[in-house]
Order: structure tokens, then sequence, then C-alpha cells
């Protein structure tokens, strides 16, 4: 399991270089040459879409396959192809990629601004498809216990419900060509989904009329449909010391999940000697004194400065004026940016809490408390002010 990096709350976008990573294999290890011959590059990459065996086959009337040495066939979709397709309607959105297995204490959430081409658009290549339920889609791997896979209905793929993104090929991060190390050439997107369904390194898509979902995650007890939770998160990489007399800033961010974010609260107490401990049936829950944590208003100022001529391009879905006024704020599927303010506290150990509460009133880890649909566990820091 990866970590996350220091600095990568710093910025309301995450840099490329601080994304925290989860991978199986590290293709961007392999040298120029081998990148080449794997299909790693801009100009060697390529897409595959072809049909599923019997008894599962569809009808297509085309399919896009490399030319493996068995086939002389060479028809699989080139980069260029999907640069054509991005001029005319490209797909874009500011989302965090973050991890289903997430846990209060890793970090492994990131912020970035995502450019590409829709799926439905690229399926549209392929001509009309019968007898076709899901596509299954994986990405490069060197060896088969690296084989990373994921699924989705037909129906996801194809139709977009007003307000919500389509699932697209991602090629850009931040501005810039999509780097092999956060899975480029391509990878897929889905946006309001969380990073195990965003496959990196993309090259093949299997169309299926099996009902049945392939991910690699549901393997171990996870829950392959799940949208992304709303949910509290503080950094990893805080202090934990602090002298009288100063203040204690701790910041933080709130993901923005399938069901929004009204507001985010936190809990202080002095250390009950636990470490923060503290099970999910114990008292102090139910007498837990909950206090609102101000969120910003709008999009920090400035935060589109890393980007290409310092802004947003027109089009990107609830954002305008280059990102300088948000139509909906906190953006979906973004996260939030936070910071508590404590001052007077006397010498002690202390336990800080803090918890998102969604547009329905449900606060985390409700209401889908179950971590196999993504870790929603209300993170502890404890910290200490000596005298």
């Amino acid at each position: 399991m990866g970590s996350a990096r220091p600095g990568y709350l710093d910025n309301f976008l995450t840099p490329t270089g601080a994304f925290y990573e989860v991978t199986r294999g590290k293709p961007y290890e392999l040298g120029e040459a081998e990148r080449r011959a794997a299909g790693l590059t801009p100009e060697t990459w390529s897409l595959e879409i072809v049909g599923d065996e019997p008894p599962w086959q569809p009808t297509l009337s085309r399919i896009f396959r490399r030319d493996d040495g068995r086939r002389d066939d060479g028809t699989a979709i080139p980069l260029a192809r999907l640069e054509e397709l991005f001029r005319r309607r490209a797909v874009r959105c500011v989302k965090t990629m973050q991890c289903l297995l997430d846990a209060p204490a890793s970090g492994l959430c990131s912020n970035g601004f995502w450019e590409g081409v829709a799926l439905r658009d690229v399926l549209l290549l392929a001509g009309r498809l019968e007898n076709v339920r899901r596509l299954y889609y994986s990405g490069y791997h060197r060896e088969p216990k690296h084989l990373f896979a994921s699924s989705l209905s037909l129906s996801e793929a194809l139709d977009t419900p007003p307000g919500h993104l389509p699932v697209f090929l991602a090629l850009r991060l931040n501005g810039e060509p999509l780097p092999i190390e956060r899975g480029g050439p391509v990878r897929m997107l889905v946006p309001e989904a969380y990073g195990f369904k965003s496959i990196k390194w993309l090259q093949r898509i299997v169309l299926t009329n099996d009902y049945r979902a392939n991910d690699s995650y549901a393997q171990a007890n996870n829950d392959p449909q799940s949208p992304m939770k709303t949910l509290a998160r503080m950094d990893v990489h805080a202090s934990e010391n602090f002298m009288k007399g100063e203040p204690v800033v701790v910041r933080g961010i709130a993901v923005v999940g399938a069901s929004g974010l009204e507001r985010v609260e936190y809990w202080l107490r002095k250390d009950q000697g636990t470490h923060g401990v503290l099970a999910p049936d114990d008292p102090a829950w139910a007498t837990a004194e909950w206090k609102e944590i101000p969120l910003p208003k709008a999009p920090p100022a400035n935060w589109t400065a890393s980007l290409p001529g310092g802004r947003l391009p027109a089009g990107v879905p609830f954002f305008e004026d280059g990102g300088a006024r948000a139509r909906e704020w906190p953006a979906p599927f973004t996260w939030v940016p936070w910071t508590l303010r404590l001052e007077g506290l006397a010498p002690w150990a202390y336990e800080l809490r803090v918890r998102a509460v969604d547009k329905n009133g449900f606060a985390q880890p409700e209401p889908r408390p179950n971590n196999q649909s993504g870790i929603a566990d209300i993170p502890c820091r404890t910290f200490v002010v000596t005298g």
C-alpha cells in the first residue's frame, strides 16, 4: 500500500509529483526502450477493444486489436485518434482520486484536474454493439500478479444523468500530458468512483454479455460498485507537539462524496489514556460535543496558477471564469480544505476527532459504515501541549 507524500494538502490541486500511489507493479521503472516495446509511450500506446469469449461473446460491428505476433491485425486505436476526439469534444473535471482502502492514517487522497475523451465516444468507433451488458478493462502489467482489472455496465459507459460527469479516458493531469507515474499515457477515469475503477496504463477493453463484475478489488470482499463517500480527513504529516501559548493549527480536507457535503465538525477532549482508541459502541460517542469548523465559501484564491495560462479552460463542470468562481461549492467528487485553530489550551495531552456531515444529515461514518464500500472511520489525532 502507498502513502501520502508531504505537502499533499498544500494546494487545492495536488501537484502531480505529490500524488499518492497505490499500484501493482511499477512500469514507470522501465527504461525508454522497454516502455516503447510495452506500448507505454505516446508514440507506441494503443487501445484494444475486443469481444469476450463464448459463452459471453457479443456481436460487434468492428474490433480494434493489436498485432500480437499471432494475428496480422494492428487495428488498435492509437493515441493520435484520441487526441482528435479530444480536440472535437473534450471532457474536463476536477476530481479527488482516493483509494477505496484509504484509512484515516494513510492519506491516499489527491485532488487533480483531469482532461480526456468520453468513453462513450471511444466505444462509438466500434459501431453497433449487440449482446453487451458490461465492459471489462485492464492496463499494462508485466506479470500476472500485477494484473489490475475493473468493469462497468454498458449503461454506465454510454449514458450520463444530468448533473453527473461521464466516464472518460484521461489524457492529461493538471494541464500536462498524463505522466506514466500517474497511469499515462492513458488511464480510465470514473468521476464518481474510488481510484480502483480508474485503471492506470489502460490498454484493453473487453465487451461482454456477462452480467458479473470482474474487478480485482471485488476478489477481497470489496464493493466494486461503491461511489465515493463523504468524509473528513486530517493531514497525516501534521505536528503532534505544541508549546503552551501557541495556537494549535490543524488542517485537513473533506471529500465531497455522492451524498454531498453540508459541514465539517470536530470533537476535542483530553486524552483518556488509550492513544485515541475509542470503540464504536463506547458511550462517549453519545455525549460527544461536536462543533462546526467553518469551510471556505469559494475556491482558494489563485488555485489555478499552476495550470497552463493560469486558469481553467472553458467548460469545466461546476466552475466558471477560469476557476475563479464555482457554480456549486464544494464541487462534487472533489475535496474542500479546512483549517481548525485552537487557542488557549492548557498543557495536556488531547484527542481530536473530525467528521463530515452530508446533505442528507448523515454524519460520518453513516450512511454507509461498512468498510468494504470505502473506509469512512472517524479520524483521531492525539497531540500534546507542553508548558
